[in-house]
């Protein structure tokens, strides 16, 4: 007898939204099928699933011994949210030489279904970064005797939910800040900052309306600005290692000497990011508004305003000004913001899939 081959082995989630996208969170039912094709008839062992989620950092520093002598100090961490193994077909066995117990499956296309439950407690957001990830995958495993076994890993994604509708992330945010300049023995006037934000919780796609007042009365031009930034957080050994980039910026108009310019709800718009991360021991993921002053020769002058990066977006009612901001963030059509691309992205658009999934009456916006 000739023995048929294994043209494909692959993983198909059970998406129940149209985009065909495994997007999960915790608490819910994972399930698939692992589908082999044989050109022939075959003899398996087993075929197993095994599945696994993990948060993982991973960074190398150099360091000085002395004596021109260097080293590498590695630095790793790991976190595992939960572990799942399932045989569908076979047993465990490992004995190659004895003919009993194996399958026999038939040449043409095969399905076994699959199924386990995420756990109940909290599991951090899918996540790509510079020194560290959040990963979730499904590994399907034919086992033939005397053949090495065939392989295959398919990832899905998990987000784990920050409602932006909470007292805490509602709550206003501001500041103020004062600079005099100084030079030798002559000190100009001051320059002063006050800057507002209406609430601490954003979720992609929306703008976030700037309230600022910005004075000067030194004797330099200078330039009001504002950015939000993305602070990555990677922890190991007691060591912590930190990335900060810039995700969106705006700037305003030359302020020249004794002049004062007002900000009524000046728009800067959130591009597709990945939700804050911050109830992972490892991985942290934050963002800040920081409304500045650019001063030509001297330290900026400026205001970091916190913010939490949410998957559930502002209810209509829950703000006056943000109704119009919200149905941009759960639009279809954000999706297609031409932004350069980063590792993220993809998960933030899977959330706006998996929201209108459990939220079906929001697809009329």
């Amino acid at each position: 007898m000739v023995l048929g081959k294994v043209k494909s082995l692959t993983i198909s989630f059970d998406c129940l939204n149209d985009s065909n996208v495994p997007v999960y969170s915790s608490g819910d039912t994972v399930s698939g099928r692992v589908n082999l094709e044989v050109t022939g008839e075959i003899r398996v062992k087993s075929l197993k699933i095994h599945a696994r989620g993990h948060a993982k950092v991973r960074w190398t520093e150099s360091r000085n011994a002395g004596s021109n002598t260097a080293y590498t100090q590695n630095y790793t961490e790991e976190v595992e949210y939960f572990n799942h193994k399932d045989i569908l077909i076979g047993h465990e066995r490992d004995d190659d030489t004895s003919e009993e117990g194996f399958n026999t499956i038939h040449s043409g296309r095969h399905e076994y279904a699959f199924s386990f439950e995420l756990p109940q407690t909290p599991l951090a957001t899918s996540f790509e970064g510079r020194h560290g990830s959040v990963r979730y995958w499904v590994k399907a495993e034919l086992h033939r005797p005397w053949l090495l076994p065939v392989k295959l890993k398919k990832e899905f994604t998990v987000f784990e939910h920050i409602d932006i509708n909470t007292p805490s992330l509602l709550s206003p945010q501001a500041g103020t800040k004062e600079k005099t300049l100084c030079c030798w023995f002559c000190t100009s006037g001051p320059i002063s900052l006050s800057a507002k934000i209406e609430r601490k919780g954003y979720t992609p796609g929306e703008s976030i309306q700037i309230f600022a007042e910005i004075e000067n009365c030194s004797s330099r031009m200078v330039v009001p600005k504002a950015a939000i930034y993305q602070t990555q957080a990677f922890y190991a050994k007691g060591k912590m290692k930190e990335v900060k980039q810039l995700v969106a910026n705006l700037r305003g108009e030359s302020l020249s000497s004794g002049k004062t310019e007002t900000w009524n709800g000046k728009l800067l718009k959130i591009p597709p990011v990945s939700p804050s991360i911050l109830d992972c021991s490892i991985i942290r993921v934050e963002y800040s508004l920081m409304v500045y002053v650019d001063i030509p020769g001297a330290m900026d002058l400026f205001l970091n305003l916190p913010l939490v990066i949410g998957t559930i977006p502002l209810h209509p009612f829950g703000s006056r000004t943000s109704s119009v901001s919200s149905q941009c963030s759960m639009n279809m059509n954000w999706l297609g913001l031409s932004l350069p691309e980063r590792p993220e992205e993809r998960a933030v658009r899977i959330a706006c899939i998996f929201f209108l999934q459990h939220h079906p009456a929001m697809q009329k916006w």
